[in-house]
């Protein structure tokens, strides 16, 4: 961790809403005057688009398996030692994962690609991580002991797989069939490696559908913000100093659930995070202006 350099990590799994969480942050940031480094998760794969296919097929002739999820598939070393040198120095190397059309405009580059890396901007105030190994930690590697604020990310495990179905299927022209093989052949490392990230987050954002979702893989329609609530566990109090009688205020339809949980309408879901999170961002640069200080003299 560290005063000079901050690290801010949002974790959760493919469509669990981190984009949401950006977005979030990108207000907070904007409105607080604050330059980050933004890293995508995605940028740590170890294999581009059709390297990855070829991976895949070629472990399961192995009766194997490898995905995004677990260490074959990603660059865990790497990330770790970014988080590690930006803390130190403010300094780093990153690339992009190119997702789309939209995204191959922007990079110059195919969808399905990874950019060539390149160094992070100077002079930035803290580094944004969004994706899917924020608080990783294994026998070899441990990236969240870098990370001064950890934020996770995860809907109830239906409605992630739903919208994992949904998307494979409207984004990547994927059968029910093959999305749900995909699902199963991710389970071990999901377990694994993302799972456990929850329980070392400072403050967890669980999206709960309040429609049936007891069959994932029969669904009709993913439900809406509307249709689910949000439940938000502060894990770390002595981190996020939360005024919950202020949020159930400013919160309307927000309840306490237990003494470190409130309960929002999932629309409020953004308004939530930056009532919860801005204040601890404007202490993050406070205590930054005051370590450069001491530093020069």
């Amino acid at each position: 961790m560290s005063k000079k350099h901050p690290i801010v990590a949002v974790t959760g799994s493919s469509g669990a809403g981190t984009s949401g969480v950006k977005t979030a942050f990108e207000f907070i940031f904007r409105d607080e005057g604050v330059i980050p480094a933004f890293i995508e998760g995605d940028s740590f794969h170890r294999y581009n688009r059709k390297e990855m296919d070829v991976a895949v097929k070629k472990a399961q002739k192995e009766n194997s398996y490898i995905t995004h999820f677990g260490p074959e598939g990603n660059l865990f070393k790497e990330l770790e030692d970014l988080f590690k040198g930006y803390g130190e120095s403010g300094k780093g190397m990153r690339r992009y994962y190119v997702h789309n059309e939209e995204e191959a405009i922007k990079h110059d580059s195919p969808p399905g690609t990874l950019t060539s890396w390149q160094e992070l901007p100077e002079k930035t105030d803290l580094l944004f991580y969004e994706g899917l190994h924020g608080g990783l930690v294994t026998d070899s590697i441990n990236i969240a002991q870098h990370v001064d604020l950890l934020i996770g990310v995860v809907p109830i495990v239906n409605l992630e797989w739903m919208q994992k179905i949904y998307r494979d299927q409207a984004v990547r022209g994927y059968s029910a069939e093959d999305a749900t093989r995909m699902i199963l052949s991710r389970l071990p490392d999901y377990v694994h490696y993302i799972t456990p990230q929850f329980s070392r987050t400072d403050i967890n954002f669980q999206r709960v559908p309040l429609v049936d979702t007891s069959n994932p893989f029969a669904f009709e329609h993913i439900p809406s913000n509307d249709q689910s609530l949000s439940v938000i566990h502060i894990r770390n109090p002595q981190k996020l100093q939360v005024d919950f009688r202020y949020l159930l205020e400013m919160l309307d339809g927000s309840v306490m659930s237990a003494p470190d949980t409130i309960v929002v309408p999932a629309g409020k879901n953004i308004f939530a995070m930056q009532l919860i999170i801005n204040p601890l961002i404007q202490r993050m640069m406070h205590e930054r202006e005051k370590s450069w200080d001491m530093s020069s003299k």
